[in-house]
């Protein structure tokens, strides 16, 4: 609360303080919306127009004559230009923009079905006091590309900002029961995931616009039933559906829940996924499956994240390495067991026996100096352990797409591809080992110095002679952190043990320029691993660069 000079303030004084709140308000606001009142759309300016000639804008500046009370003026602010939502799935033709803008209001549409659609939803907001409305049939103007694009990248925070979101079950029938809402194609969209996790307030109604299940709350997300419905569909924990933040769940659960869900327009796939992951990615229509391309490289660029490489299926032109489709991400990637207590005592115990620390020191400063992946011009720069493939040949008889593969270090691999590989190898054929944040360990800090004791002259290319595998210029050296009661060795000895478990193995062809293009396997490549036969010798560790 602010005290002004002389214990007086003017109406023009009061009028700035409550200008600068609206500004600040609407800014977290829709674009366009619908007046409930009047059924036109409405954009910022005439909003405020229609602030400013309400009662309740000259009660409240009449109102403050010896002090500006703040908390009052945001209170009624918010709550003047506080907004529904509406989520649905499109049935047809929806009314557009300018099919409400011919005539003038929505009231005034053509009684069709889906205009009847679209006013029962204003006249619900209006019945929980709402004054507007918005929906993605008529309050964007889609023939602006500058005004579509800053509505797909706001509308998370659109909907995570607004007073309620209603959620219309076309299929659900009146009345609903129990299990109604899990078989809805209002469950099947993309864009509906964010419409479902971003908002504080939600209500679902069947067919007839009556609250589903006879759920008379002010929000269903405080319903453990209907909470738990959702949860048991989508399998995640009820609490992330009540209160969700992108920061909850992490890139490969996301993905996940995305995987199970589809857009007609298959940009939509990607786009309907912006506010989840927090991405910077600019729509554009027309650019297809490399809409998914571009935000899978931001994820992998932001993060080093590279989860998103472990699927099987079909590549995307984008990039070999990642999919074609997020459908892939239904399925579960192979995760090694965790080695803790005995088991990575026994290990270390075993390895420790085997390995002289020099050696070991020497693996694990190879595997610490690799940087995170990162992508540059639809090229993606891996981090990994390379295994090369000595020798390739397809079985007799049975499934032609199958092969056995002879791999130094690993020994016999089997995998199937619809892809035809020259058994006469005229290309290098590598599997590559790409989960490095797993072999780092979870409690694994880095800091970087020179290191005068690595096997590498710095500031150089690395460059192993029998494989041909070429990496960056590594200048620096990443080292461990000391930990408090672990030395260095056991360290080296423990990261060594994570390398040495079964892991989910990349398929890569050197093409002619040295590049390497994943070869697409119908199924997970899970390969034994070293177990602790390892040695520096077989530990090749480079960033490859993959088309």
């Amino acid at each position: 609360m602010i005290l002004l000079s002389g214990n007086y303030i003017s109406p023009s004084e009061t009028i700035a303080a409550i200008d600068s709140v609206v500004r600040r308000i609407l800014r977290n606001c829709p674009l366009i919306v619908i007046d409930v009142i009047t059924g036109c759309l409405c954009d910022g300016p005439e909003r405020i127009r229609t602030f400013k000639a309400h009662p309740l804008f000259k009660e409240l500046v009449s109102s403050m004559t010896t002090e500006v009370d703040d908390e009052r003026i945001l209170r009624v602010v918010a709550r003047f230009f506080g907004y529904a939502m509406f989520s649905h799935a499109w049935e047809g033709s929806e009314p557009s923009f300018q099919d409400v803008n011919i005539v003038k209001s929505v009231w005034k549409l053509p009684d069709m079905p889906l205009n009847e659609k679209l006013r029962n939803f204003c006249k619900e907001t209006r019945r929980l006091g709402y004054n507007w409305a918005w929906s993605d049939t008529c309050c964007i103007d889609k023939s602006m590309s500058s005004i579509l694009n800053q509505s797909l990248t706001s509308m998370y925070k659109w909907y995570a900002n607004s007073a309620a979101t209603l959620v219309y079950l076309a299929g659900v029938a009146h009345p609903s029961k129990p299990g109604d809402l899990l078989h809805s194609l209002w469950m099947t969209r993309a864009w509906t995931l964010q419409e479902l996790l971003s908002p504080k307030v939600i209500l679902f109604y069947d067919s007839k616009f009556k609250l589903y299940l006879g759920d008379t709350s002010a929000n269903h997300k405080e319903s453990p039933e209907i909470m738990q419905e959702l949860a048991d569909a989508i399998k995640i924990f009820r609490g992330h559906i009540v209160s969700f933040s992108p920061d909850d769940l992490g890139v490969r659960e996301k993905l996940r829940l995305a995987s199970t869900r589809n857009a007609t327009i298959e940009e939509d796939v990607a786009y309907s996924l912006i506010g989840i992951f927090k991405s910077d990615i600019n729509p554009r229509y027309g650019e297809g499956p490399d809409a998914l391309g571009h935000l899978l490289e931001e994820i992998v660029a932001r993060s080093g994240e590279v989860s998103v490489l472990a699927w099987s299926g079909k590549s995307s032109s984008y990039n070999s390495c990642l999919p074609a489709s997020v459908s892939v991400y239904n399925q579960t990637p192979y995760n090694p067991p965790s080695l803790e207590g005995e088991e990575m005592e026994r290990c270390i115990k075993e390895l420790r026996d085997k390995l002289p620390q020099r050696e070991a020191q020497r693996i694990y400063n190879k595997i610490s100096r690799l940087p995170p992946a990162r992508f540059a011009a639809r090229r993606l720069y891996l981090p990994c352990i390379v295994f090369s493939v000595k020798s390739l040949e397809k079985p007799r008889g049975g499934n032609d797409q199958l092969y056995h593969a002879r791999v130094s270090g690993l020994g016999q691999v089997e995998f199937t591809t619809a892809d035809d590989l020259s058994l006469n190898m005229p290309w290098k054929i590598v599997l590559a080992h790409p989960w490095i944040r797993h072999i780092r360990g979870p409690s694994s800090g880095f800091a970087w110095r020179d290191d005068s004791d690595s096997d590498t002259d710095s500031g150089s290319v690395y460059h192993d002679a029998e494989s041909d595998v070429v990496g960056p210029p590594s200048p620096l050296h990443v080292v461990p952190i000391t930990m408090p009661q672990v030395d260095d060795y056991t360290r080296a000895l423990q990261m060594i043990a994570r390398l040495g478990q079964p892991f989910n193995a990349l398929l890569l062809v050197q093409q002619p320029n040295g590049e390497y293009k994943r070869v697409a396997a119908e199924n997970e490549i899970v390969v034994s691993g070293l177990g602790t036969n390892v040695t520096s010798k077989n530990i090749l560790a480079a960033v490859l660069e993959i088309l």
